[in-house]
Formats: C-alpha cells, structure tokens, sequence
C-alpha cells in the first residue's frame, strides 16, 4: 500500500498533541497530593479550622484533574498501538513490563487510596485519613518514576539486546536506571511540585484579589510562595544538571538545543559562542543569522571556557534533529524558570517587610495579578520542555536504534486524519471539561458552612 506523505506528519503531529494535552495533568496530580498531605497534616498540628478549610478545598481541585489525567492517559497508551504498533511491537517486551509496574505499583495503589482520601473523611479516624493521603503522595510519585523511566529509556536506552527486530531485556537494573532517568525524574518531580505550588499560589493570589476569605488564602500564598524560592532554585540547578546528561549521552540533541551547527570555528578554534537567538537554514546545516555570546556555551557544557562542544556538523544528515522546536522551546523553558523563581523572590522580600499581613497584602495589586498570571506558566513550561525532550531526540524513536519512521503504523491518509479527529475531539472535550469544573470550584470557593469533620472516635 503506498501511503500518503502527509500520513507521517499527522501521526507524529497527531501524538504531539495527545502527550501535550496528557502532560497537564498528571504533574498537578503528583504535587498537589504532598500539599494536601502538608494541609491535613497542618490541621492535625494545629487544630487550626483554616486548614482544614484549605485541604478540602484544594482536594476538590484534585479530584477534577486525577479524573481527566486518567482519561487522557488511557487515551494516550490506545494511540500507541494504534498509530506506532510496530514500536509497540518492538518495544513491548521492555516498556510493557514498565508500565505494567507503573500499574501494578503505583496506579492502582493510587487509586485506592484515592478512595480512602476522597470518601474517608467522616468515615475513619483522622489519622489513618492522613496515612491514605500519604500514601497517595507516595503512589503518585512512584507513577512518575515508571513513566519518566520508560521515556527516559527510549533517551539512553540501556541493558537491553535486540533479537528480530525485537528489543530484550538483558539487565533490568540498568533498564529501569538508565542514565537519563537519574536526572530526569528529579527535574520531573520538582517540575511538577513547582507547578503546584504556583497552582496553589495563583488561586490563593486569586481569591485575595477579590477579598474572599483573605486571610486564610493569605496564608496558603505565603507557604506557596516561600516554599517556592528553594523549589524554583533547586529546578535551574537539577535542569542544569540534565543537560549535562543530554550533552554526554546525546550530543545531538544537546546540538540542536543550542543551535550549535559548527564544532570549530574556521580558524580551527572551538566554536564557544552560546546562541540567544538564531534561525537555521533549509537543510539544517547551518544559521542563517544569530544572536550570540562568545565562551559561553562552553561554560554551560563543559564548565571551561574554550573546550570544544559537539555541533551538528559531526553527524550524518539524517541523523540531525529539527532545530527551531526544540531550541526556541528549550529558551523558553528555561526563561519561564528563571522569572518564576524572581517571582518567588518577590514573595520573599514582601514577606520580610512584613506586607503579607492581609491589610497590607490586599494593597499589592501587582504583585497578586503577576503570581495570578505565573500559576499558568509552568504549564507552558512543561509543554515546551517536555517538546524539547522529544523533538530533539528525532529521528529516532528510540535513540540511536529505532527510527520514528521505522516505528510508525502504516495508514491510509483518511484512515490518519480520523483518528486525527477523534482523538483531538477527545482530549479538547476533557480539556474543556476539566477547565470548566476547575474554574467553578475556584469562584465557589471553600465551603465555610458544614461543622469540621469528627472522625470515627467523635473527636475534632
């Protein structure tokens, strides 16, 4: 069957928008779970009503994003077989036993205590409904592990062989530890704690602009937002330390990120010079024009000031990455983290000259719109980052040994642009939903009028 060429485009297009309307979700899952661990666990300490207020709240926030998280998970998985089934085919022996431990050990341990967390309150004892919690936090988290290991795989694949055509494998210690997965899963996790604290933070910022129930909201924004300048702080040195990884594992990729298209200079010295802003010409093979600082991008590879850096001149022509996506994505990314991080600072310095009591707090107009504005930033932060991750790693699906293309189902065109639909369809109908249902909890804001729940023993 002779196919299209617009079929390889749309499926590729088609996944990129799958995984990009998936990957909201789960990061809010996974940080959220820990402050609502540290909200109920606040209660406990302090008996303090307000908490209590704010962890139910909160939780209700949860609930709508586990929700569409799920579906669109599972829709995510259905487009694996579906539109790259030789990968699955491929792969399968390896990223199977992946996801079913993601299942096995850390969704369905999940959703369990979801259960407990979501249906306790009222039903056990205060203690044990803060030990579901907890072990939401922990399940959420070992989710992200199995996942982010499975992708982190497909970067550097390791411990495995492959036998016709099929990947086996080998030592599942260095499968599972591979050396992408040791400075990916940190940058993940931190990833999504961030975009949970500014989550937090923007709604709190949010209902303080309006003046409802200020003082408590004024509370949940100085924990966010003081947490928020190590966290932030912590994500620019752990994203640093990622791309270290990506320049030894692969120079590629690391190549296409800075738009480093010459290795040496044509005096034969290394070529240093880090690029703010470039734009490649047709075949990838070199800039057309750039915005660069000398010595620099050596300093971020290689932490010396002239050593050489690997460019795409030193592979094949069809071994080379698309460069504008995953080098404008990668600025962006980083430029959302740094001014994320001033925001936090911001917060700090408001809090030690004592503006975050609420009369004082409410008069700082602009500062409350900008942490408003910067809960959707780590969003885009992660789309782009996570575009970064993938594009760069083309053409190969999994790096150096399988090609996305050798990957891919084969598919008449109007048989692509159905499932193109349908599953766009799907993923802006949870898209729309979850946004609706988020947005009205929000402007309903805590239920002030039930009593505080007793728990099974009759205490408070």
């Amino acid at each position: 069957m002779l196919e299209h060429p617009l079929t390889d485009l749309l499926a590729r297009v088609d996944f990129a928008l799958i995984t990009s309307m998936h990957i909201i979700y789960p990061p809010l899952t996974i940080g959220l779970s820990l402050l609502l661990f540290f909200g109920e666990w606040r209660w406990l300490r302090t008996d303090a009503d307000f908490w209590y207020r704010l962890t139910r709240f909160f939780e209700k926030l949860f609930i709508i994003n586990f929700g569409a998280g799920v579906a669109t998970g599972v829709t995510m998985e259905l487009a694996f077989g579906i539109l790259y089934a030789p990968f699955a085919t491929a792969a399968g022996p390896v990223l199977g036993h992946l996801l079913g431990f993601e299942t096995i050990t850390a969704f369905m341990y999940e959703a369990g205590f979801v259960g407990l967390m979501v249906f306790g309150w009222h039903k056990i004892g205060r203690g044990i409904h803060l030990f579901a919690t907890f072990n939401v936090v922990v399940a959420s988290s070992l989710s992200a592990f199995w996942i982010m290991g499975a992708n982190a795989w497909m970067q550097t694949p390791t411990g495995i062989s492959m036998t016709n055509g099929v990947f086996i494998a080998t030592d599942w210690m260095k499968v599972i530890f591979n050396p992408d997965v040791l400075t990916a899963t940190p940058h993940m996790l931190l990833a999504c704690l961030e975009l949970s604290l500014f989550f937090v933070a923007g709604v709190s910022a949010w209902q303080v602009l309006k003046s409802r129930h200020a003082t408590m909201f004024a509370c949940a924004l100085k924990c966010a937002l003081l947490a928020l300048v190590v966290v932030s702080a912590v994500q620019i040195y752990v994203g640093d330390s990622l791309g270290l990884t990506v320049a030894d594992k692969q120079p590629a990729a690391l190549a296409a990120m800075e738009g480093h298209f010459h290795t040496n200079n044509p005096d034969g010295t290394p070529n240093t010079a880090w690029s703010m802003l470039m734009w490649p010409n047709a075949d990838n093979s070199d800039a057309q024009w750039s915005v660069e600082i000398p010595h620099l991008l050596s300093l971020l590879e290689t932490r010396t000031w002239d050593s050489p850096v690997t460019g795409l001149d030193q592979f094949p022509a069809n071994e080379r990455p698309p460069v504008v996506i995953p080098f404008y994505s990668f600025r962006v990314m980083a430029a959302i983290g740094f001014f994320l991080f001033f925001v936090s600072l911001w917060g700090l310095f408001l809090w030690v000259i004592g503006r975050f009591r609420v009369e004082r707090l409410e008069q700082q107009r602009w500062f409350l719109r900008t942490v408003v504005f910067s809960a959707f930033l780590p969003y885009l932060a992660i789309w782009t980052g996570w575009w970064t991750r993938e594009v760069a790693r083309q053409p190969w699906m999994v790096y150096g040994l399988m090609r996305t293309a050798e990957g891919r189902s084969p598919m008449s065109l109007p048989a692509e642009i159905l499932w193109f639909a349908g599953f766009m369809a799907f993923g802006l109908l949870v898209l729309v939903g979850a946004w609706y249902f988020i947005a009205k909890v929000i402007r309903q804001g805590p239920d002030m009028d039930n009593p505080i729940t007793t728990d099974i023993a009759g205490e408070k």
